[in-house]
């Protein structure tokens, strides 16, 4: 029993090193090097002498052995879906058979499997092409729209979990273009070490200059199929709907995602009357693409807002005006995990 639990917490170890090398050195991502590295270390901690002193490779019948799919892994992401594989199949015997006589070991193995689902996920869309996008996209349900001078807010909303930002920079706003593009690539690097999206308002011309996700449309901006011509297949077009033949016309000109609102007045948006919750409610049984409600959305309405049917939301103030970000990203996020949850 002990060279099984060792050989599969080596098997284990062994894999998450292949997947964090190739966050490391592939992918140039910190976040998953840090995920990686955590969950072999926390396996190597568990790792006992007796279990390596019971290992004897000569009389195992199974050394040595091959498969002609190993051969066949070419590509980075058959690498790490094929580590991923074997880390979950020896977590999972570790789980079973260690209950026995290592319980801590096996409660950690399982922990780390359900870890290990997450991470795979992340190292496998790194890689940004539509489909990825689109994935992440579905799984996001706290849209933080941010203007400039906005990294520390950018940064506490990502440590606290939140995966779509939009840099929105009006004229308005004290910068010329050299300044928007360096604020927006420094908030692009911040989003993509996350593994977040970010998506530029209305400027194709610099979401395509940063390498963003995409751009988000109001209904004032380039029209949507002339914005999906010049950003490709891949990225991702959002638009700003205030009524639902709005919304149908979005969906059929391609968009991703539509934004849904306001639902409040707010200043971010003076002189545009809230549509309220009808909207959102009528948007929840039309809109067959991930829609985000929008407009002086907060924690205190936020109950209001989901029992309209929205499960995700777009926020400005909410976050960037509150005293400690993160916090309150952290509690938005917790609130919308509870609807589905």
């Amino acid at each position: 029993m002990e060279r099984l639990l060792d050989a599969n917490l080596d098997r284990a170890r062994e894999g998450l090193r292949v997947l964090e090398d190739w966050a490391r050195f592939g992918l140039d991502r910190p976040d998953l090097v840090a995920r990686s590295k955590d969950l072999r270390q926390r396996l190597g901690l568990l790792h006992r002498d007796s279990y390596k002193w019971a290992r004897h490779s000569a009389t195992d019948s199974a050394a040595g052995l091959t498969h002609p799919a190993q051969s066949a892994r070419s590509s980075p992401d058959q690498i790490v879906a094929a580590n991923a594989a074997r880390v979950q199949e020896a977590l999972r015997v570790l789980e079973e058979f260690g209950r026995g006589i290592d319980p801590p070991l096996a409660e950690e193995a399982a922990r780390c499997r359900y870890r290990l689902y997450d991470l795979e996920v992340d190292l496998l869309r790194t890689h940004r092409d539509g489909d990825g996008r689109r994935s992440l996209l579905g799984r996001c349900s706290l849209y933080l729209i941010v203007g400039a001078g906005s990294r520390d807010v950018v940064a506490g909303a990502l440590a606290a979990g939140v995966r779509i930002v939009q840099y929105r920079s009006k004229v308005a706003d004290p910068l010329d273009d050299r300044q928007r593009l360096l604020e927006a690539q420094e908030l692009r690097r911040l989003c993509h070490s996350h593994g977040a999206l970010f998506l530029v308002n209305d400027r194709v011309d610099l979401a395509l200059a940063v390498e963003a996700d995409g751009v988000h449309l109001g209904q004032g901006d380039l029209p949507l199929p002339v914005a999906r011509r010049l950003l490709g297949p891949d990225r991702l077009v959002g638009s700003s709907t205030h009524a639902l033949d709005q919304l149908h016309r979005a969906v059929a000109e391609g968009c991703d995602y539509v934004g849904v609102g306001p639902v409040n007045a707010t200043p971010t948006k003076p002189g545009r009357e809230p549509v309220g919750l009808a909207y959102v409610a009528a948007a929840a049984s039309a809109c067959p693409v991930p829609f985000f409600a929008i407009g002086g959305i907060n924690l205190a309405n936020l109950g209001a807002v989901v029992a309209a049917g929205a499960r995700r939301v777009a926020v400005v103030r909410a976050i960037t005006a509150a005293p400690d970000p993160q916090a309150a990203s952290a509690a938005l996020l917790e609130a919308l995990a509870r609807v589905d949850g």
